[in-house]
């Protein structure tokens, strides 16, 4: 047995001598197997082409679906069964693509349970939906004429390269697909704005191109960069305030499902970011999912919480992506739009090619009939003895009238010719076929006439798809430019801050320490030093600023109203300094010094003040001083707001033994200028939209609504307006009577009424009409003097009258129904601009009440003025005037 091994042994390597082997390195195999890969991945599965917009697995479900149409559904397993003759993968692939189309909704009709995909739900089994071609496939996607084919995997079958699609069916229905080392994503289309987007790139006019989505919701298209990749779009589902302790989510945003949406607000509400009470999902026919408060919760802020940190709001980032001639190509929407416009023209112009070549033929062939059978050419065949000479009779018949062809006649005419039957020939109408033969000219002029004005037929083409198919696919998305939310602002302060002053820790979890304020997870915190020091951190478990913390607070970034009043001690000249300032922007965990730098200067006195608050202190100088006076009153008010990097005012070159609060401080900051914007529904400070005015105090803000009812706020920028049904915002004068035009339905009448609004019930709305169904609010305003244009009557009818509503009208209580102002003819109604005088009087009585809210400072001011001797001090700084910030300032952020 071991002498047979050896033999073996010896032979092989006998055999290995006289053989040369090729070696290949495992490095090559995969490079080389890898890029086949990726391009197979890419052309042949993730990607669609731009030539019909499908994946081959759609294009491959279509064509079977048209190969087995015959008008009635097909069950979805058959339609999955033909495909796998094309497709070379599995059922379950076939079957979760054509699930897709169907939910779309465009390319097929479907029958049974299909799933949603704005719930997640599954479709049924293949076995249970059925499916077949909608009429717009049919008419878009098919022709044979047109096609260009290629053999099926196994070569048993043709199938189609690409559809001869005449639609731009890739931006209707959007893809998504992931390859290898590229991904596409096409945000889907609006099927109405696509077909007017090619009609009017056909007559030369500009379009734009945004993303409608199944789900409905808004979108904020402002960075939507053509569809191409580095592009963003922010997604919202819509939320409406049903009551102050309930909130209704109406749809969900793109990509995201009712079951997704509920598991991140309740996770945000688990995380302390939001606080809710329960989430109930009521989504049956349409999306609603109710979300019940806690109490005491703003529904406002919670709105502001749900976009900030749930699935309430998605940014989506497009990436269009399609094969053009076996390659990948990155491409933007409007673009691709003309690229498939351009294409359907072509295939326009073949289908009419081959219809004018199918006409010609026609008209040949009825011609070269005509004449058979009026000459009696079929007579001259009777004596012929053979098939041959019946040929060469009819050839020579023919031949006699060769000028009336429109083209040579051929062999295979003259063999139609001797298949004509006897009873076709005694039967033989020639007026008849006069008529066939113009008809057959007039169809071949118009296509001829079709070909030389294509644009127009294509723009014609265009406009029966949207007559035909567009009802029912109006926009579903709503555009909109949304506001950014800092999550800051709108999270729950869920956490307590704590602060060790003297270790020099702060942070959440010191819980025996000193008690500061609430924060959330997401603040940052500000921390001052003893030292002069200044650090902008994150809130954490505990972190070390250093020891002896004078103040820690929650850090407002771009907070210009919060204003640090200090005075500090110079460590090298000894000479003490005093300085306001805001800190709106800064580097975080940096450590900025409000001193001059030098060693041993440390802070003597320090408050933050909200409102900017300028308070009066007692300075006490040491006795060892040489100051005529050793105690003296400063005023901070008299002291500019400039940048926290500044040197500040000599208060005293003198020692500081103490300083003392005298008189609280009172705001020496203006009120604030507020503008409403009508895109978002919320009021800024950053001049977006219309002005409604300067607020200070307890100032209002009063809308009025299309419904009929009224509601009073403050002036939180955080406050939400329903823009959808707001007629009517501005400042709230208590005193200023409401004039209000409204529609009475059961009157079928228009009435008006003045009023002083009584109730002044924050965040609450109230009825100031009848409230029957059908009334609703044409007008509302607090003009001193409205004037209106009221136009009334029909066609040449129309009739104006300019009215001046408060002479039309006495000032009655709130719940009074009015007077009758105009019948059901009522066309239009004109609110003219105030009159300018009112509007100068008006700023004068603004300023007057300003006055009057800053008569208790002016007074303090005035007793402080008194009370003061002159200053001890001689070389100080000149004093500026105050309450302005110092624009040359740098700020960091």
């Amino acid at each position: 047995m071991e002498e047979n091994n050896i033999d073996e042994t010896k032979n092989l390597h006998e055999s290995a001598k006289h053989n040369e082997y090729h070696v290949t390195t495992v490095n090559g195999l995969y490079e080389n197997w890898f890029l086949d890969y990726a391009s197979y991945v890419i052309l042949e599965r993730a990607v669609p082409a731009i030539d019909d917009g499908l994946k081959p697995v759609q294009r491959r479900i279509l064509h079977s679906m048209k190969e087995m149409d015959d008008g009635r559904f097909n069950k979805v397993a058959n339609v999955i069964g033909q495909t796998m003759q094309y497709h070379p993968h599995g059922d379950a692939a076939i079957g979760d693509a054509m699930v897709n189309l169907g939910q779309k909704d465009l390319m097929i009709e479907t029958q049974g349970n299909w799933g949603d995909f704005r719930t997640g739900d599954s479709a049924a089994a293949p076995r249970y939906i059925e499916a077949r071609l909608s009429k717009f496939a049919l008419e878009v996607a098919f022709n044979k004429q047109t096609t260009i084919w290629q053999s099926s995997y196994d070569g048993r079958k043709k199938e189609p390269i690409a559809l001869p699609m005449k639609f731009p069916l890739l931006l209707a229905q959007g893809v998504e697909g992931i390859a290898v080392g590229l991904a596409t994503k096409v945000m889907p289309h609006n099927f109405n704005e696509l077909l007017q987007a090619s009609i009017d790139y056909l007559k030369g006019k500009k379009f734009e191109l945004f993303p409608d989505f199944p789900t409905g919701g808004m979108v904020d298209v402002a960075n939507y960069n053509q569809g191409k990749k580095g592009g963003k779009i922010r997604v919202r589902a819509k939320i409406e305030e049903f009551d102050k302790k309930t909130l209704f989510v109406k749809d969900v945003p793109y990509g995201v499902t009712t079951t997704q949406l509920i598991d991140s607000i309740i996770k945000a509400n688990d995380s302390g970011k939001i606080k809710i009470k329960k989430v109930i999902d009521n989504t049956a026919k349409d999306v609603e999912i109710e979300i019940q408060l806690a109490p005491g919760v703003s529904p406002d802020k919670t709105m502001d919480a749900l976009y900030a940190f749930t699935d309430c709001e998605v940014s989506i980032s497009p990436n269009a992506c399609v094969i053009v001639d076996d390659k990948p190509v990155f491409i933007g929407v409007e673009e691709l739009l003309q690229i498939s416009t351009e294409k359907t023209k072509d295939l326009l112009r073949q289908e009419l090619e081959i219809k004018k070549n199918e006409l010609e033929e026609q008209w040949h062939y009825s011609s070269i009939e005509k004449i058979f059978i009026e000459k009696r050419i079929y007579r001259d065949i009777e004596e012929s003895e053979s098939f041959e000479e019946v040929i060469d009779v009819i050839w020579k018949g023919m031949n006699k009238y060769r000028k009336l062809f429109r083209r040579e006649l051929t062999e295979d005419d003259i063999l139609r010719l001797t298949e004509i039957k006897i009873k076709r020939i005694s039967k033989y109408d020639s007026f008849k076929a006069d008529e066939i033969m113009k008809g057959i000219e007039a169809n071949l002029e118009e296509v001829k006439f079709n070909l030389d004005n294509l644009r127009a037929y294509a723009i014609k083409y265009f406009e029966n798809l949207l007559k035909k198919y567009g009802k029912g696919k109006e926009r579903k998305t709503e555009i909109r430019t949304f506001d950014t939310i800092d999550s800051k602002t709108v999270a729950i302060a869920n956490q307590k801050l704590y602060v060790n002053k003297a270790e020099g820790f702060v942070g959440i979890g010191l819980k025996k320490d000193e008690y500061v304020c609430d924060c959330s997870d997401l603040d940052d915190i500000i921390v001052f030093r003893k030292d002069g020091k200044m650090v902008v951190s994150k809130v954490q478990e505990k972190s070390f600023f250093g020891k002896d913390i004078l103040h820690v607070d929650v850090f407002h970034k771009n907070d210009e109203r919060r204003i640090y009043n200090l005075i500090y001690l110079d460590g090298k000249t000894k000479i003490s300094y005093a300085k306001r300032f805001p800190v709106t922007g800064i580097t975080r965990d940096k450590e900025y010094d409000l001193t001059q730098g030098s060693n041993g200067s440390r802070i003597l006195y320090f408050t933050a003040n909200p409102a900017g608050e300028a308070e009066v202190v007692n300075i006490t100088l040491s006795p060892l001083s040489h100051a005529r006076k050793l105690s003296f009153d400063f005023d901070f008010s008299e002291l500019a707001i400039k940048g926290r990097g500044v040197q500040g005012n000599i208060l005293s070159k003198y020692l500081v033994k103490g300083i003392k609060l005298k008189t609280k401080g009172v705001s020496t900051l203006g009120g604030l200028n507020l503008w409403y914007d009508e895109a978002i529904g919320r009021i800024n400070t950053q001049e977006h939209g219309n002005f409604l005015g300067n607020f200070a105090g307890n100032d209002l803000i009063i809308a009025f609504y299309k419904d009929g009812n009224y509601e009073l706020t403050n002036f939180d920028v955080s406050n939400h307006y329903e823009y959808e049904q707001l007629l009517h915002i501005s400042k709230f004068k208590p005193e200023r009577p409401i004039a209000l035009v409204y529609y009475d339905a059961k009157a079928k009448q228009y009435n008006i009424k003045r009023f002083i609004i009584e109730t002044q019930t924050l965040n609450k709305k109230f009825a100031c009409i009848p409230e029957e169904k059908g009334n609703y609010i044409l007008l509302a305003t607090d003009y001193k003097n409205p004037v209106v244009i009221l136009t009334t009557g029909k066609g040449k009818t129309l009739l104006e009258t300019q009215i001046n509503l408060t002479e039309f009208i006495e000032v009655k209580g709130a719940k009074a129904i009015g007077n009758r102002f105009a019948l059901a003819d009522l066309s239009k109604l004109e609110l003219l601009p105030p009159d300018p005088q009112d509007e100068i009087e008006e700023e004068i009585q603004d300023e007057q009440e300003t006055l009057v809210n800053e008569d208790l400072f002016t007074q303090e001011q005035e007793k402080i003025k008194k009370l003061l001797e002159d200053d001890p001090e001689t070389d100080e700084q000149p004093k500026k005037k105050p309450g302005k910030i110092d624009p040359d300032q740098p700020k960091l952020f």
